[in-house]
Parts: C-alpha cells; structure tokens; sequence
C-alpha cells in the first residue's frame, strides 16, 4: 500500500442557494465511498469546499443589498451545516475566496502564461448602455448560436449544452434591467485549449472512474475543442496577473480550489500537499454529470498545462427526478435537504439508503416519498432491523450474552462471499450493488433465524440454540461493519448493541469474520422506525403544494399582440426518418416533410422516443426559426412538445403536410 494516501474530492457546491437532494446525489455516494475505503484500511484525505465566485453570486447579492463575500460566507457555513447534519464528513472544507485560492490561482495562471498556453485577444461582449457595464456571463441571456434556444452567458442550459465564449449569444439582453444590450470591443484572455486534443486522446481511454465520464469527455474531443476565454469583467473574483480590470473565469479558480483545499489541509496537519498533487498521489473526483465536459477536459488539459499532476478517475452521477418529473427549482420539482428532511426529523442515514440503493450511479434517480418511506419499511425496517433486534434480543433474554465458542464455517463462509462482493462493487463504483450485496447478507440472516428457530430448540438442544445465535451475533457484527459507510448513525448503535464502547469507523471490514466481541450485552433496542402512511401524505403534501405555486407562477406570462403570434411560421410535419445524432444522448436527427420540401431537423427527444415509433408520425413544427448546428448536425427548424416528458404536440385529425397553424 502506498504511503500516499488516495485524495477523494466532490465538486464545489455553488454559494447563492441552499441544498437540496440533488446536491446529495454526488455527495453521498462519495463519502461512502470514502468511508468504505476507510474500513479497508487505507489512507484517504476527503475535501471539498464552497464555489463562492462568478456572476450569479454577484447578481445574489446586490438582490439582497450585501456583498458576494457575505453572501458566499453564509451559504458556505450553510453547506459545511447540512453536510455534517447528513453524516458527510470532510477532511476540510474551504472556500474558494480564501487566500490560499488566490495564491494558488494566480500562480497555475501565470504558469500558463510562461508555458505559453493563454494568447491576448480582442472580443465583442455584451455592454448594457443602460446599466453602463459589461455583462459576463449570467449577468446577460440570448439566443444560442448553435441550436436557437435560449440561453445564458456561459451556456446553453436550455437546448443543446454547449458552453458559450463572451459575445457568443444572439439578441443579448441584460439581465439586471431587462433592456437590450449592445456589442462592444474588449480585450480578452485565452487558454489555448483546442492545442491539447492529442493529450485528451490519449489521457481520457485509461481515465479511472465511470464510463458516462470517460465517453462524454471523449465525445467532446472527437467534435473539436475550441479556446477558452478565461477571463471576466467583474470586480469580485480572482485577479488575473497583471491586470487590474480582470478576473478569472470561475471555472479556472473553482477547480483550482481542489488544490488550494488540500493544502491548506496538509498545512495545517503537517503534511505535504504537492505528493497528492504533483508526485504519486491518487486523485479521484465525484460529480454531478452536469459539469462532465469542465472536469474530463478543461481541468486536466489546465493541470497538464500547469505541469501538476492528473486525475486519476472521475466518477460521475446520473440526475435526479422528483416523482418522475425533471428535477427543477423553479417549477417546484424540488426536495430541500434541510426544510423538507431533516428539519422534519427524518433520519439522515433512511436517505443517505435510498440514494445509494436506488440505482446505479451513473442511472437516472427518481425520488419520490411513497417509494422513499417503502424502501425504508421494507428493507432496513423489515429486514436489517428485523434481523438484528431478533438476534440481540434472544442473545440478552435467553443467552444471558454472547455464547462461548466460535460462529460456523458456513457462515463466516457466507460473510466472506459478501465482503468480496462488496468490495468487488465498490471499487467499481456500482454502489447499488455494494449495498445490495449487504442487504442480501442481512436476508441471509434473516431467513438463517427463521429456519433454524432458535427458540424452539432451547427446550430440548439449548447448545444447539446457542450456537445458532452465536452464528447470528457473528452476521450482526458483519453487517455493522459492513453497513457502517451506507448507515453511519445506526451501524453505531447496531455496534453497541453487540457490547462495544468504541467507534464502529475505527474497525476494519475484515474484523466480521473475528470472534471477538464486547464485554457484554446492553439491553436490546429498537434500530429502525418505520415511515407510517400519514407522514408520507404530509410530506407529499408540501411537496405537491409547492409544485401547484410554481405552475400558477408560469400562468403569469406577458400578453402579446395577434401581429407577433402571427411572427410564428408554425406547420404540420410529418417526419419521413429518425436517427439518433452521433456522439449525444439526447438528439435525435428527423427528417420531415412540409408538403413542399423535406427539412431536417434535431429535436432534444430520443430519451422518449424510439426513432422507429416517429415514423410517420405528423408533429407541430416551428419553420421559421434560424437555422443551427446542434453536435455538427444543421437544424431547420424546431419540433414542438409540452411538459418535463416532451409529449409532442400532434393534429386531432389527419392534416396535409405543409398545412399552417393560425
């Protein structure tokens, strides 16, 4: 084992908004998985911190009439806040605004500079003339370039994804007084990021972590990378060398702050911060499969560029939904860490179980609260609970204790097999499966107790009895060791249940085939609470309210006049072929007919529909929208669909190609 210890580190969380379970969905998994390694015996270093620049803060903060460092500080203690209430414990948690940032920041940039990675080069940017300021990046909206939706500053959020340079969007608005900006002449700084494609080719195949990460980095590459403008007109951020009318872009310094982190930690523990980072550190990043494209290969092609060491795996999540809906703030489809679950004292390890055992990391995780509170009843009441308030039980009512002698060879066999499976699925990243393989232990067990019932043999074989809950008490302390990163708080009281007075994290996993026990037996308890039907109908309840207030928010929309309806070339279309776009998991390529010509066109729709089921099939067109490229493919047009599931608008009846709607 190397002296080095591996560094696990989570993707920043953004200081102008408080947590919600989205946020968990990377976090979780990762102190798992840290957690895991622990009881494994080897050395990790978690960090994280609070993303606390850019220009949403910036907007935040004079909503509120504060400043961007009031507004980060107060996020920032509000995450380090949930994230312990949640049993997610880091090593250290910065601020990306620390000094130690600013250092660092300015030092990795100046190296690019020397090494001649960033050129000077004048742009066109969005200038409000009303507000009389630039507007980088959130501070203005427009129309995407590249596929006709619309946008923000940095990125197309809206439509095909891609990030968008300064002066990129169409029809810029300022998004402070709502008034049209105008293109004005600035001078710029660029990371020559197109120049390492090669470095990306060869780095990205043998990249650690999940497939999801590896192939959408690779997609990018293959498409063509272009230079990045990495630099911004505001005041609050990290200065770029040398000049005093700059900063740098958020997306150099927030990655940079995984560095910045890990020395200040190794500072202040007397370590050294440059093994992990420029000698034979492992590095291994968890984030949310949203900022992909910035951590496969923006932050390694800066890191090889700096001459500092490379990731050695990144391990992405797949979204979330709320009751199969898209996750989405603004239409209410939303579930807020601390208001809406631990404020209402629900336990935080019944979610840190749903989140890792509902599906596969990189999969798609519905969260709703009639299938949160089943999974709870069911599993950890019904069958881990169950099993171990049995065992513990009969132990100290029947047994006096923990019985002499040592548990059977089929069942330290049985705990065995599962500590391999578990092992084999964590180093995959299949957390799923690693929980599964627990809580099929748990099942073992479970039926062991039934089968063999104990307390009809006490009468007439008592050693008989007592061995079978000597194997039983055996199982128990393997599931608290095993469950100990999934269920921190209850593998605690399940460990002291079994007489110890220690921490369950300092063990190894391997001690659950050891026949060591406490010094006795505390008296049985109860681990788990089932989640009755009425607290999932209150629970439910805020959250469908929520939802209702969002719609009725939509419904205020601005009135037009007939004259711009009638600016809308809309037509029936009839789509003649469907095939997914290359390299994307969301476009599809249709070709479709308008009654006097075929268009094609890319429509955000494969995720609902198979190509071969819109054959046919007549659909509402936008005909007169500009065309576009979307991943290389040119776009005439735009099919029409309604709500989180895309469901296509069609004709009642049967409509000639080409036919307007009016």
């Amino acid at each position: 084992m190397s002296e080095t210890p591996t560094l696990v580190t989570c993707g920043l969380p953004y200081t102008n908004g408080p947590c919600h379970i989205g946020h968990l969905r990377t976090y979780i998994p990762a102190d798992f998985y840290v957690r895991y390694l622990r009881r494994s015996g080897e050395q990790v270093v978690f960090i994280c911190g609070s993303d606390n620049h850019g220009t949403p803060i910036v907007i935040s903060a004079e909503q509120q009439s504060i400043t961007p460092r009031e507004m980060s500080e107060r996020y920032h203690h509000h995450f380090d806040t949930t994230f312990q209430r949640m049993h997610i414990c880091f090593d250290h948690f910065g601020m990306t605004d620390n000094p130690t940032n600013h250092a660092r920041t300015r030092s990795i940039v100046q190296r690019l500079i020397d090494n001649g990675h960033v050129y000077a080069k004048t742009i066109s940017q969005s200038y409000c003339p009303q507000c009389e300021r630039f507007l980088p990046d959130r501070y203005v909206e427009g129309v995407c370039p590249h596929c006709g939706m619309m946008a923000r500053g940095d990125e197309c959020d809206q439509g095909c994804g891609k990030h968008l340079e300064p002066g990129e969007l169409l029809k810029p608005v300022c998004k402070i007084c709502g008034g049209r900006a105008e293109f004005r002449d600035q001078e710029h700084f660029f990371f020559r990021l197109g120049n390492f494609s090669p470095f990306l080719e060869q780095y990205l195949p043998g990249l650690g972590g999940t497939s999801n990460a590896r192939n959408y980095g690779l997609g990018w590459v293959k498409e063509g990378l272009h230079d990045w403008c990495i630099t911004r007109t505001l005041d609050w951020g990290v200065r770029f060398p040398g000049r005093d009318d700059l900063v740098v872009y958020v997306w150099v310094d927030a990655p940079i702050g995984y560095i910045s982190f890990t020395e200040e930690y190794m500072t202040a523990t007397g370590g050294d911060w440059t093994r992990l980072w420029c000698g034979d550190g492992k590095v291994i990043h968890f984030i949310g499969q949203d900022i992909i494209y910035h951590h496969c290969v923006f932050w390694p092609s800066l890191l090889k560029g700096a001459g500092y060491g490379l990731p050695d795996a990144v391990v992405a999540s797949g979204m979330v939904k709320i009751d199969d809906k898209t996750f989405s703030k603004t239409r209410g489809y939303v579930v807020w860490t601390n208001d809406d679950y631990l404020d209402q004292g629900l336990c935080p390890d019944y979610l840190r179980y749903y989140l890792l055992s509902y599906t596969s990391h990189t999969k798609e995780l519905n969260f709703s609260w009639k299938v949160f509170a089943e999974r709870v009843n069911n599993e950890l009441v019904d069958t881990l609970g169950n099993f171990i308030y049995r065992t513990t039980h009969f132990a100290y009512k029947k047994c006096g204790g923990i019985p002499e002698g040592e548990a059977d060879t089929a069942v330290l066999e049985t705990i065995a097999a599962a500590i391999r499976d578990v092992d084999a699925a964590v180093k995959s990243y299949e957390f799923k499966g690693a929980v599964d393989a627990m809580m099929a232990l748990a099942s073992y067990g479970n039926t062991y107790i039934q089968t063999q019932a104990p307390w009809r043999m006490m009468r007439e074989d008592p050693a008989g009895a007592s061995q079978v809950i000597r194997n039983c008490l055996q199982l128990v302390k393997a599931l608290s060791l095993l469950f100990e990163p999934v269920l921190p708080e209850k593998a605690q009281k399940a460990w002291e249940l079994l007489g110890y007075t220690d921490a369950v994290s300092d063990h190894v996993v391997s001690e659950g085939l050891s026949g060591e026990f406490g010094a006795g037996l505390p008296e049985p308890a109860i681990l788990f609470e089932k989640i009755e039907d009425d607290r999932v109908a209150a629970l439910d309840a805020v959250l469908k309210k929520r939802v209702e207030e969002a719609k009725m928010k939509e419904k205020q929309l601005e009135i037009i006049s007939i004259d711009e309806f009638a600016r809308l070339d809309l037509r029936i279309a009839r789509v003649l072929s469907a095939e997914p776009v290359p390299g994307s998991e969301k476009l599809l390529r249709l070709i479709v007919d308008l009654g006097d010509e075929h268009r094609q066109v890319v429509s955000g729709i494969a995720q609902w529909y198979a190509p071969h089921d819109l054959v046919g099939q007549d659909v509402v067109l936008l005909a007169n929208l500009k065309p576009a490229k979307i991943f290389g493919v040119e776009s005439n047009g735009m099919i029409l669909a309604a709500g989180e599931d895309a469901s296509l608008l069609v004709p009642l009846r049967p409509v000639k190609p080409g036919t307007r709607i009016k």
